[in-house]
Formats: structure tokens, sequence, C-alpha cells
């Protein structure tokens, strides 16, 4: 059966490549929406969209995501991932909330909203702690606080941005990890694929170097990666966590998830699971906010 997928992306990466050399490899139709030139219309489903069987959200702005994804949901067009989704996942407070309500491991957090109570979470947590933005990736604005003088530095810092989201500060207990994260590929709380990211750095994103090869998960993490998806909304999600004397701890759910790394570190074909699981997720028939006018 051929499906009108719509891809919605700011720019093409090895990703959306990937996913559209598949898709296209299996004959279904193919539109590419570009989020920086797209209109929204709030009261009809714009035209083109109107036949579209699933729309796939790979936009690099959280912003763009939040909206967009909002808009096909308004429109009676599923959306991987969803608007639910990608609200928990875009904000590391939420996600952090989303993960500890569900009963998940994830590493001890606190939030403040003043430099003053900030630097009270700090001194509660002890040296070295770690400062998050609260919307961010690729491991941006992290900073690792080993001394009072680099914390009243870096609040300073950070609540003279300007922006609100540099004003709420989440603080995080500094995890031991042997060198190494895990990322973990999964669809609906199913593992496709998982690599460990290794690192001198404290930061082991692959974004920031770290080099990657093949995991083999066992069943405790294989569980985790299924709560901690359905404690966001499930969809296509990055799952990493962390491994630690006692056991694993899942510090992060990503939604609009890169796999190029990923593709290169496994045997998996990456790009053909997420379709496979694509195709199944294009069945469904929601029902519109709107009145559908096209």
């Amino acid at each position: 059966m051929t499906l009108q997928i719509g891809i919605l992306y700011s720019r093409i990466r090895k990703d959306e490549k990937l996913l559209l050399n598949e898709l296209r490899e299996r004959d279904h139709e193919v539109t590419k929406i570009d989020v920086r030139k797209q209109e929204f219309d709030v009261g009809e489903v714009p035209e083109e969209f109107a036949d579209l069987d699933l729309v796939v959200d790979r936009c690099l702005a959280t912003s763009r995501s939040l909206y967009a994804t909002k808009f096909f949901e308004a429109y009676g067009v599923p959306v991987v991932n969803s608007h639910e989704t990608a609200d928990t996942c875009a904000d590391k407070v939420k996600n952090s909330l989303a993960l500890e309500g569900a009963g998940v491991p994830t590493p001890e957090t606190k939030v403040a909203f003043t430099k003053e109570t900030a630097m009270e979470a700090i001194e509660e947590f002890g040296y070295p702690c770690v400062l998050k933005p609260v919307v961010g990736s690729w491991g941006r604005l992290m900073a690792k606080i080993d001394s009072p003088d680099a914390a009243e530095a870096i609040l300073e810092h950070k609540a003279t941005l300007g922006h609100y989201e540099h004003k709420v500060f989440y603080v995080q207990e500094f995890v031991e990890k042997p060198g190494r994260d895990i990322r973990v590929l999964a669809t609906d709380g199913e593992p496709v694929a998982a690599m460990v990211r290794s690192s001198d750095h404290w930061i082991t994103n692959a974004a920031k170097g770290a080099e990657t090869d093949v995991f083999e998960l066992d069943d405790e993490a294989k569980e985790l990666v299924e709560t901690a998806s359905d404690a966001v909304g499930g969809g296509l999600l990055g799952v990493d966590l962390m491994e630690t004397e006692s056991g694993y701890t899942v510090h992060e759910v990503n939604h609009t998830v890169e796999f190029k790394a990923l593709d290169d570190a496994v045997e998996t074909d990456v790009a053909g699971a997420v379709v496979d699981w694509l195709e199944t997720k294009a069945g469904t028939d929601p029902v519109s906010e709107l009145e559908v006018t096209a």
C-alpha cells in the first residue's frame, strides 16, 4: 500500500536522508514540508496536508516542533511524535517529572527560579554537580560545577542572558558513570538498536565527538526503555541511560531523535526498522479538531 508521508523539517541532515531514501525505495509518496516556509491556518486544513497519512516531525527548533505538531493534530493528521510527547521531551523539567512519576530511576534533580535558591540547591548537592538548560540538545550549555566560585559565575551568566528559560535553574546530581552512556532508539518502547557513547569528557554525546559502539541491552534496560517511553507518551524516541553501581538510570528521553551515529555503529537497518513502524502508525484514523474544508 502506498502511503502519503509528510516530512516536517528545517534542514535535511543525514538522518532525514536515510528516512527519505527508505520511504522512496518502498514507493511511498513523500511530501517535504520546510517549516521555515510553511503557513499554518488555524481555521481550516491547508490543501497540501489534506491527503497525508502521516507526518514525521524532524524540526530542529523546539518552538517550531511544538506548534507544528499541535497544528497537525488539529488537522486530524497523525504526527510522529505527538504534541504531548514533544512537549514533555523538549523540556527537561517536564521530562524529569514524567520519569519520576512513572517510577523510572533518574538522577536527583532540583529546580529553582532565582540565583539565590539555585545556589542553595547546588550547595545541597555538593561538588561536583551539573547545571543544565531546560531546553537544549547536543550537550550545549551544560556545566559541571566544581566549586562555589564556579557556581556563582555560571549562575550570574545565566541570569543575565535574558531569555526566561535561562532563569529556570535545573540542577542535577553528578552521576559517576564508566566514561560512557547508552543511547537506545525505540519505537513505542520497543528497542530498535542501542549504542554506547564513550569519551574522556564528562559529556558523552556523539555530537561532542564521543566514540560509539553497539550495545546489547539486557532485560533490565529493555524494561526501563519501555517504561520511560510510556512515561512521555510513546513514539520514536531516543532513551539515554547511564550505568551506576545500583543499576541503570535514565537521564533523558529525546524526541526528533538523531540516529545517524547509531546507524553507523550497529548492523541493524535503523531507517528500515523506523519505516516499518511508521507504516503501522499510518493506519490510525484520528478525528480532526477542525472541520476539514480542503
